[in-house]
């Protein structure tokens, strides 16, 4: 049975309130901590470097090129 609690702004729904269970994308504990200790290490690189960022426009330019040539190469 699904009760209902109120307060003065919400409403609380009691099913809705236990977390979902959560699925990892990793086989072991351990998997998950050297992921999680790579990713962070990439980003505090990447907050670290000090080069000035490539606008948008310039990347997507730059990896259509490389799309399109990769694609007259199929062609061929």
């Amino acid at each position: 049975m699904t009760s209902v609690f109120k307060t003065d702004e919400f409403a609380y729904i009691d099913s809705m309130n236990e977390p979902a269970p959560v699925k990892s994308d990793f086989a072991t504990p351990e998997e998950a901590a050297a992921y999680d200790a790579w990713f962070r290490a990439k980003v505090e690189a990447s907050l670290a470097d000090d080069r000035p960022p490539v606008p948008h426009e310039q990347v997507m330019a730059e990896i259509r090129a490389i799309i399109d040539q990769a694609k007259q190469r199929r062609a061929c």
